[in-house]
Parts: structure tokens; sequence; C-alpha cells
């Protein structure tokens, strides 16, 4: 449970900004000033680190007050023929409210990453998958498999909290893991487990991914393989790989989709599930797709439980109707098809909003630059830090809570469009 003492120091802080929810964090509260003193990260120091330097909200450059930038982006909306609400990197009431909005002003709602996201987006709708949980990994994986992805260098304590934990559940020598990149290599040394043993690696371009994974399929149904390299990898390589599958009591398959930087990736990383499938008929094995650290989780579970549809869905018609090719926000951007942009932004003052023809309401994080000024911006504050919230880690099935730390006088994003919503 979290708890702050007399010193200001608060014990046992979740994060919301290293998707494997982290909820071991010491953390110290000055003012507004925010400082880890235990168990911090690249990623996490960042987050909670991230300084405030903008507490007023702006219309066209000049500081107003927020019921006058309220009512300003009221006034656009109402005029606006297509909004769009996008960034949607926020918590679990912000996605609510902004589902809410999207609803009363017919809008259309995306997430940033969702051309990431859709890579596995589309491969669950088309063929399913059997994928697990991060508490399952950390109790039972033997043999983890890492596909085309540099997990510690958006993870950073994946491997010290799900894989090198010093206890299992279920008393399996933790030292007996093994660890397999295939694609990229790993960054550090993360991935070396306690004792000095250090990953194995079978490295190949991304573009040369899919017929490696192909292959590896293959090879694990007992096919035969005529060549001797794919993807400058032996085949024999791969085969010993797809014995190490088939003998695993609790394999798990990791991606992190975002990393999967190559033409149909979505097909690749259906390749891989269907490999998992099978896998299963005489062992146990299961898929783990990685991501949503900006909120992306959170905000397709919303989407999901009010719309019945993930990102990429409008609501111009009175109802929701999802198509992530004619809804994606990038395109639509591109092809001057959004006369009114919200974009939010609560966690990372760098994801700030595409250069656009439209009129742009920015919802961000305090300290945000910007190329060309957005018409409004309203300093937000961060959940976890400035107000309570929930936020799903990436696995999608534990929410966490989210404490508030400080005091800093910044509306949440469900404040502020729940109070453009009101004004409609």
């Amino acid at each position: 449970m979290t708890e702050m003492t007399d010193a200001g120091v608060w014990q046992e802080v979740p994060s919301p900004f290293c998707g494997i929810a982290s909820d071991d964090l010491i953390i110290k509260v000055e003012g507004n000033n925010v400082s880890i003193i235990e168990n911090g990260d690249a990623v996490t120091k960042k987050g909670f680190e991230t300084p405030i330097t903008d507490t007023s909200p702006r219309v066209n450059g000049k500081d107003v007050s927020l019921d006058e930038a309220v009512t300003h982006i009221a006034d656009l909306i109402r005029t606006s023929k297509q909004p769009v609400i996008g960034g949607m990197a926020t918590d679990l009431n912000g996605a609510r409210s902004a589902m809410a909005l999207a609803d009363k002003s017919r809008a259309t709602v995306d997430n940033m990453d969702s051309e990431a996201g859709f890579r596995n987006t589309l491969v669950l709708q088309d063929t399913g998958w059997m994928v697990t949980t991060l508490t399952e990994v950390r109790n039972r994986v033997d043999l983890l498999l890492i596909i085309g992805s540099d997990l510690e260098s958006e993870y950073p304590r994946f491997f010290e909290r799900m894989v090198w934990n010093e206890e299992s559940m279920f008393d399996q020598e933790i030292e007996s893991r093994q660890v397999v990149y295939l694609g990229k290599r790993p960054s550090g040394d993360a991935s070396t487990s306690p004792k000095g043993k250090k990953a194995q690696v079978l490295a190949c371009e991304d573009a040369d991914l899919p017929e490696v994974i192909s292959v590896l399929r293959a090879l694990v149904k007992g096919k035969g393989i005529q060549a001797e390299q794919v993807g400058d990898i032996a085949v024999s390589d791969l085969a010993v790989l797809a014995e190490q599958l088939k003998q695993a009591k609790y394999s798990v398959v990791a991606w992190a989709a975002g990393h999967l930087e190559f033409s149909h990736a979505e097909a690749t990383v259906q390749t891989v599930c269907e490999m998992v499938k099978e896998l299963n008929l005489d062992t146990r094995s299961s898929g783990l797709p990685l991501g949503g650290k900006e909120g992306g989780i959170t905000v397709n579970q919303v989407s999901a439980w009010q719309s019945g549809f993930p990102m990429r869905t409008n609501f111009n018609r009175g109802y929701p109707d999802y198509d992530p090719y004619l809804s994606d926000t990038a395109r639509m951007l591109e092809n001057d098809e959004v006369d009114t942009l919200v974009w939010i932004s609560s966690f990372n003052v760098d994801r700030t909003p595409p250069q656009s023809n439209a009129k742009t309401i920015v919802l961000g994080r305090s300290g945000m630059t910007f190329a060309q000024e957005p018409e409004v911006f309203i300093p937000v504050g961060t959940p976890g830090i400035d107000h309570a919230g929930r936020a799903f880690r990436t696995d999608g099935v534990v929410s966490v809570p989210l404490r508030k730390l400080r005091d800093s006088g910044l509306p949440s994003t469900f404040d502020v469009l729940t109070a453009v919503e009101q004004e409609l």
C-alpha cells in the first residue's frame, strides 16, 4: 500500500510510465519537486521528475483562465465538421471523458501509438491468440524468446522483476531460465542472469524477421527445410531453438509491436501467435505482447467497454463506427480531413501533436514546447503524480491504482473534458 512518511517520502509507489507497473518505487516530494530515491530507472525517473513549468492555460499564446479555455474549446468543437480526439495518453477516467466527448461531438478517437498497437489488434481480431500475464511469466517461465525487440530499452526493469526475480511461486530454479533473442540484440546486460549467464542471440535484420519466423514455425511443426541459412541465421540454429521451445515446460514468446518496424508486421505477429498455438498441442507456451506505455492499453480497454471497438472509432454517424484505415489520425491530418484536433498527452512532454492545418487543442503535460503554438493549450496533471487514477499495465489484466503525490493545482484530463462536454 502506498504510504507517505513525515519526511515527504512515499513508499511502494506504482509507476504509470514503465508499462509493467513497477509498484516498489520510493519517492520524495518537496513542494512540486518529485525525485525517485530507490528502484528508479531511465523511464520512471524522466516520468516522475519532469518539472512543472506551465500552470496557466493559453489561448493563441495568451494566458487565460481555465473557464475561458474550456469555453473556447467548446466553441471550436461546436462549429467543427470533423473533430478528432487524438493522442489519448491518459488514465482510465481521462479515457472515459474523452469517449463521452467524442460521442457528444461526433468525433473520431485515436491513440498516438495505434500504428504499432494495430500490429497486435488486427491479429487478435483475425485469428485470436494465446497470451499470458506478467504474473504468470514471473512464476512459470523457463524459456523466454524475444522476437525483434530490445525490451530493456523501453522496459528497463522487465528482467529484474519478471525473469530474474529472487523466487517463484512454484519453487522454480530461477537460474535455470533461458533467454533467447531472435532479431535485435539486447542493448545492455539486463537479460544476463544474476550468476552471469548471458542470453542466447540469433541476430538478423528486421526485414528478415518474417522469413526467419516462418522457418522457425515450420521447424516447430516438424517440416523439413532445404535452405541452410535464412536472414544470416543458420537453419540448424533455428532447429535447435525449435526443439528448445518444444521441450520447455512453459515457454513465453515476447515482442514489443512498436519495435517491429517493417511492412505488414502484423503478419509476422500472426505467425508467432499461430506457432504458440501449435506448441500448446504438446507443451505449454504463451505469447506476451508488450506495449501501452502512453496509455495505449488503458484507452483501448475503455473504448472496447464503451463502444465495442478499439481506437480509430468514429462517432460521426451518431453511433460508433470502427475503421482502422479511415480513422487513422495521421492519414486524416495529412489529407486535411480534420478541422479540429484535440490532442491529449498527460504523461510525456515530448509527445506533442503533429503539425497540421487543423485548429489544435492540447491537453498536455506541463513543460511541453511546440514548433507551432496550438490554439489552446491547457497544462493538465499527470496521473499518479498530480491526481489519483487508474491505468492498465501492458498485459491488460490489471488496472493499477495511482496515487496523488502532490498538490500542483493542475486539473486532470477528466476535469477538463468533462467541463467541455457540459459546456456543449
